[in-house]
């Protein structure tokens, strides 16, 4: 029992260590079965036809060597996977097996190895040796002997520990004392080529062992020795390889079977439809209409097909499109109003339009100087050459000459005419025929000439200014001579330099606002002031706003107005001499009794009450007042007025103008009807001169009212003076009741030397200069005839705004000193001067 036990303690250590051989082996079985299958997919004959099938021209082919491809790997990987899974599942099961059978034989020789019946032992393992698929059955002690075993040849052979069964635990320095069932089996091949399985069973140190009866082995020793079964693998592996056959067989199935579904799907939902789009496309290039409505796919096939439906009906829409635009362009080329040429390198016609078929009546072949030029020779600088050269557009201006043989000028626009590559190979030229052009540039020219004569030779000085700065931009060359400034120097000089410093200010607003001015006061370069009469007009000159403003000299008539004005008084005075000395003969009369008095008590010596004295004193010197009021009156009528423009009181200047004839009136009967409305703004005017206005209507009035009475005694005598004002302007009217103006009459009033008085009664002046005062008052004059009989005078004078101006500075455009233009339509002034 001690040696049978020591044997078999000593086995174990060896037994332990197949467990690495076991592992070895099958991890190898089945990596070995799996590079058998494997390696078949790969040979160089498939290679090259699925390579073959994917790469070629048919999307049909590659879908289906795709998915053939992809359908084979997963046939193949699952049946690799099967095989493997049910070789190492055998394999499992063998170890299991033997793992049992060894834990069989280890507990039955239990009972036999503590009494150290060996014989039992032997019968053991050799009964159990013998039965099928057993190879052997080995006990190891530690040292690797083999103690007992099926092959009696075999008992007391030492093995290396290291190797074969007892190198799974013996394979590191210190020997491994618990192994898994995976370690502990083993599987090897035989000297005769038989694949086995070797399965390692520890018999460990129990105490039984250690202890009564045994007593052979110390407690402290763990592992006895080692059990070792054998088994066969043939019949596993011949079952392992039915397995693999019937597993090939069904991929193959499998696959045959779904390359087929896949081929015949793809042929009836890819294949065909596709090729019904591939010949529908290629009718589609060909221009030709395509029907797919046999394409009835519920998928992106339909989709495609409808999809080149619609772009088949775009295509058609489109190319008739530009069919239409091609018509169009064609049309518009040869209806092009100027003539169009295409020409090569060489300058000769390629094509060209209606317009230039007709002009020139070209040949095929003609060169383009030949057939529109008259040349011989293509033109020195020839636009289309150099187009031709550069590749850029070019134009110039040519001449020739019409196929009637007149003269001819065109302008000439040539662009280049690319080719795919970018080069130039031909030129496209378009002359445009400027001959009435060119013509009327020659007239416009002899217009121009002619017209600048007449600019400096106008007689009155003409400027042309700047509409924002009034700045001289040009002047005709009476300008020169007038205000004696070279034309160089009047250019850029502020047009305002020839008015007075003082009144510049004022004018800078009014030539901006007026249309005309009256007698403005110049100044000549060499200091010497003149007036003029000023003429505006917007305008655009060399595409600037501008003003147009003609200047004339009225000194000269200025003077001579003065003339007639002055004599005009002096006649109102001549005509008024019998009133004035009525006038001053009351006075003169008192003075002449008082002082006829005073010379009586004189003489007598008789004493002169002091009251009476002081009274006929006081009246002596009243009187001369009176007269010397009158002298004054007279002579400041009588004189010669300048031209400023005052504040005037309309109403006082009317009172004054009726102290000369009053008292002549009163004897004759006639009364004055004052409405004077107080109090009344005042207007822009020079007092003595509206006098004379006011003087002329109230002789006018005297004389209507004395012819009437001559023909219809106890006729009404009477002068209304009337006065009224609003925001805008100031009205006097002057009213008689005479005989009144006839109406055909009334449209020559105010003509100069025109009166309906008698002859050697009137010089006709009296109304043309009232008429004149009051326009250069900014004012106006109507003449009308009322109702009730006699004739009836209506002044407009504009509301002043206070600031002083000068007589006539407005004219038809406005009203000086920045007073509201009044002017109404005025019957009867027609034709006045």
């Amino acid at each position: 029992m001690a040696a049978m036990t020591a044997g078999t303690g000593g086995t174990a250590s060896a037994g332990a260590g197949s467990d690495a051989g076991l592992g070895a082996g099958t991890g190898a079985a089945p990596g070995s079965a799996h590079g058998a299958h494997t390696g078949k997919p790969g040979k160089p004959g498939w290679g090259r036809r699925l390579r073959s099938l994917a790469g070629g021209g048919s999307l049909a082919a590659k879908v289906v060597a795709g998915s053939g491809a992809a359908l084979f790997l997963g046939v193949l990987v699952l049946s690799l996977g099967s095989i493997r899974y049910q070789r190492e599942h055998l394999h499992d099961e063998l170890a299991a097996g033997g793992d049992r059978l060894g834990t069989t034989i280890r507990l039955g020789a239990r009972y036999a190895m503590m009494l150290n019946a060996r014989d039992e032992i032997n019968q053991i393992i050799s009964d159990v040796a013998r039965q099928k698929d057993i190879v052997s059955i080995r006990i190891y002690n530690k040292e690797g002997v083999i103690k007992f075993s099926g092959d009696p040849d075999e008992v007391e052979r030492r093995t290396n520990i290291r190797d074969e069964a007892c190198a799974a635990c013996h394979r590191t320095a210190e020997p491994r004392k618990w192994l898994a069932l995976r370690e502990r089996t083993r599987v090897f091949t035989d000297t005769d080529g038989r694949r086995l399985l070797g399965s390692l069973t520890p018999i460990m140190n129990e105490p039984g062992c250690s202890g009564e009866p045994c007593h052979f082995h110390p407690a402290d020793k763990l592992v006895l020795g080692a059990l070792e079964v054998v088994l066969s693998l043939e019949d596993a592996e011949t079952e392992v390889l039915a397995f693999q056959t019937r597993v090939v067989t069904l991929a193959a199935a499998v696959f045959l079977l779904g390359a087929t579904a896949v081929h015949l799907f793809m042929r009836r939902f890819l294949t065909r439809p596709v090729a019904r789009l591939i010949e529908g496309t290629r009718a589609v290039a060909r221009g030709e209409t395509v029907d797919l409505s046999d394409v009835r796919q519920q998928d992106e096939i339909g989709e495609l097909a409808g999809a080149i439906t619609r772009m088949d009906r775009d295509i058609a829409q489109k190319r008739a499109e530009l069919n239409r635009q091609r018509d169009e362009y064609q049309r518009l080329f040869d209806q092009v109003p100027c003539s169009i040429t295409v020409q090569d390198k060489n300058l000769r016609l390629l094509r060209y339009n209606r317009m230039f078929r007709e002009n020139f009546t070209p040949k095929p072949g003609d060169f383009c100087f030949q057939a529109y030029k008259g040349r011989t020779g293509k033109c020195p600088n020839c636009a289309v050459e150099m187009t031709m050269q550069t590749g850029l557009a070019h134009c110039s201006e040519e001449s020739g000459f019409h196929t009637d043989g007149s003269r001819a000028h065109w302008i000439v626009h040539t662009s280049p005419v690319f080719d795919a590559e970018g080069k130039v190979v031909a030129a496209m030229e378009m002359t445009l025929d400027i001959t009435d052009r060119k013509e009327l540039e020659e007239k416009l020219r002899r217009s121009e000439l002619k017209y600048h004569a007449i600019f400096n030779h106008i007689p009155s000085a003409v400027f042309v200014l700047d509409q924002q700065t009034l700045e001289v931009v040009d002047c005709n060359s009476t300008a020169e001579k007038v205000y004696g400034w070279p034309r160089d120097e009047m250019k850029g000089r502020s047009f305002l330099d020839l008015f007075p410093p003082d009144e510049r200010e004022r004018y800078a607003s009014q030539l901006r606002a007026f249309t005309v001015l009256n007698r403005a006061r110049n100044v000549a370069r060499d200091g010497r002031p003149f007036h003029v009469d000023i003429m505006l007009s917007p305008a655009e000159y060399l595409a600037r706003q501008v003003l147009l403003v003609t200047t004339t000299d009225i000194t000269e008539r200025l003077e001579a107005e003065q003339k007639v004005i002055q004599a005009g008084k002096m006649a109102t005075l001549g005509e008024m001499a019998t009133g004035v000395a009525h006038e001053l003969n009351q006075p003169l009369t008192v003075i002449k009794t008082a002082g006829g008095f005073l010379l009586r008590k004189v003489t007598r010596g008789e004493p002169i009450d002091p009251e009476i004295l002081a009274t006929m004193a006081r009246e002596i010197d009243g009187h001369v007042d009176r007269a010397s009021r009158i002298i004054g009156h007279m002579r400041d009528f009588g004189r010669r007025s300048d031209l400023a423009l005052e504040r005037v009181d309309m109403n006082a200047v009317l009172q004054s103008a009726t102290e000369f004839f009053s008292r002549q009136l009163s004897l004759r009967g006639i009364d004055i009807d004052w409405r004077l409305a107080e109090p009344l703004p005042p207007v822009m005017a020079v007092s003595n001169r509206l006098e004379q206005v006011f003087i002329n209507l109230l002789l006018n009035a005297r004389d209507a009212i004395e012819e009437r009475s001559e023909k219809e005694p106890g006729a009404p005598r009477r002068i209304t003076v009337e006065t009224v004002a609003d925001d805008r302007r100031v009205t006097a009217r002057v009213c008689d009741t005479g005989g009144g103006i006839p109406p055909a009459l009334l449209p020559r009033i105010f003509e100069p030397f025109f009166t309906t008085k008698k002859v050697g009664k009137g010089t006709g002046l009296g109304l043309s200069i009232s008429y004149g005062l009051v326009k250069e008052f900014g004012g106006s004059i109507q003449a009308s005839n009322v109702a009730e009989g006699g004739a009836c005078f209506t002044l407009h004078f504009p509301v002043t705004s206070g600031t002083v101006g000068v007589v006539g500075a407005a004219g038809s455009g406005g009203t000086a000193g920045g007073a509201d233009s009044a002017d109404e339509p005025v019957p009867g002034e027609g034709g006045a001067a």
